[in-house]
């Protein structure tokens, strides 16, 4: 997907939690597209602990880390460190704390816009899901992407082993690679 990403000359923030951090190649791939490399928090139980992963996480790319995404909805348990429950405003004042500049939130309504939460911190508290189980298919289509994202910022979250796995996410992944704009938010 970095590959097809990189032919298109869309950029993007791929989030790691710390047991998927990327091989050195994937690195390199990362840095000829110009990706930003954010924090998939898994251990949100406090501010610590989330320094921790942070921590982590830039040490294995070698560079600092200014995103963050969380890992799981709230619901089930993924993972040996996993947190569950899911608490957004936690996660916007540690990441102010840590300087960084993007949240991107698990909410599945993507018409909600994203807002500036002080300290030069972008967020987006919704995003698209590429995945239809987590999206109202009939309301929020590639389509509505496609047209809505001309007038403003959408994220478009995909999980890679769920969009391989489908030869039409495939289809509909290159096809919003290949007719929006993408950007990194600063």
């Amino acid at each position: 997907m970095l590959d097809w990403l990189n032919q298109e000359g869309a950029r993007a923030h791929v989030f790691f939690r710390r047991c998927t951090l990327p091989s050195k190649s994937t690195i390199d791939i990362l840095d000829a597209g110009g990706h930003e490399i954010g924090l998939h928090l898994e251990n949100s139980r406090s501010l610590e602990t989330f320094l921790k992963e942070k921590q982590i996480v830039e040490r294995h790319v070698a560079r600092s880390v200014l995103a963050v995404s969380k890992h799981g909805s709230g619901g089930a348990k993924y993972g040996f460190h996993h947190y569950s429950p899911y608490e957004p405003e936690r996660y916007v004042e540690w990441a102010r704390h840590a300087s960084m500049r993007l949240f991107l939130g698990n909410l599945q309504d993507p018409s909600i816009e994203p807002t500036h939460a002080g300290d030069g911190l972008l967020v987006f508290p919704s995003a698209f899901w590429l995945e239809p189980p987590w999206r109202d298919t009939t309301k929020f289509t590639v389509d509505w992407l496609l047209d809505r994202a001309k007038c403003r910022d959408i994220v478009m979250l995909v999980h890679p082993e769920n969009v391989l796995a489908d030869p039409g996410l495939v289809a509909d992944f290159k096809r919003v690679i290949r007719k929006l704009e993408s950007r990194l938010f600063q």
